[in-house]
């Protein structure tokens, strides 16, 4: 992981990031009860605000995911899909994703935003 951290070439991979990012994630999924959660969009996108915006902390975490051999993968792996799991069921649903100017394949843009992540 330091490697592809130190060897990315990514602005927004650098030594520490996938630590970052994995303690962002754990801590957006992490209040107790049941009620929607609504990720916040960074209102700056320097390499550490950015982590302000979960969905930015979820994008590094698969950029590392897709760089790693396959041993760390399926380590790193094994963290972030029970967070997954717990990110979709406590956000909801974007039912206007598909009517977006912006289209992304990644799953975690098209859930509802904009609010408290509080909820």
């Amino acid at each position: 992981m330091h490697r592809v951290e130190y060897l990315s070439g990514s602005f927004y991979i650098h030594p520490g990031a996938t630590d970052r990012a994995l303690r962002r994630y754990r801590e957006f999924v992490r209040p107790p009860g049941r009620r929607p959660l609504y990720p916040q969009e960074s209102f700056c996108s320097c390499t550490w605000c950015s982590f302000d915006d979960v969905r930015h902390a979820r994008d590094v975490l698969e950029e590392v995911l897709e760089r790693l051999p396959e041993r760390a993968r399926a380590e790193l792996g094994r963290l972030v899909k029970p967070l997954d799991v717990v990110f979709l069921h406590r956000t909801l649903p974007d039912p206007f994703a598909h009517r977006r100017e912006w289209r992304t394949e990644f799953w975690w843009y098209r859930r509802l935003t904009d609010r408290s992540e509080r909820g």
